[in-house]
């Protein structure tokens, strides 16, 4: 499942999610992030044990800056409500697969 984060539900999806969550730091003008974003929807549709969190940086600064984002795409892997993991740049389904274990 595919879900839009904020600054306002943040704490609710993300940090108190008892599923793993991948958020995905991204905007519309990064050619990356668009490559990203196919892959990410399959893996979303195909696993019921993930959410991914789409993160606009352009609409989401303040998110973008809490966690020092400088560098789109990037993924950060949460379980449990804390962060463990984080990929900066394109990857494949295999790699994203490996990322979420």
């Amino acid at each position: 499942m595919e879900i839009v984060i904020t600054a306002e539900n943040f704490e609710k999806e993300v940090l108190q999610s008892d599923k793993k969550v991948v958020l995905d730091f991204w905007a519309s003008w990064c050619g990356p992030c668009m490559m990203l974003a196919p892959v990410l929807e399959e893996i979303s549709n195909e696993r019921d044990d993930i959410i991914v969190g789409k993160v606009n940086v352009d609409e989401q600064p303040e998110l973008s800056a809490q966690f020092g984002i400088v560098s789109i795409p990037t993924l950060m892997l949460f379980e449990k409500g804390a962060h463990k993991d984080t990929s900066v740049g394109y990857i494949n389904k295999a790699q994203l697969e490996k990322f979420i274990g």
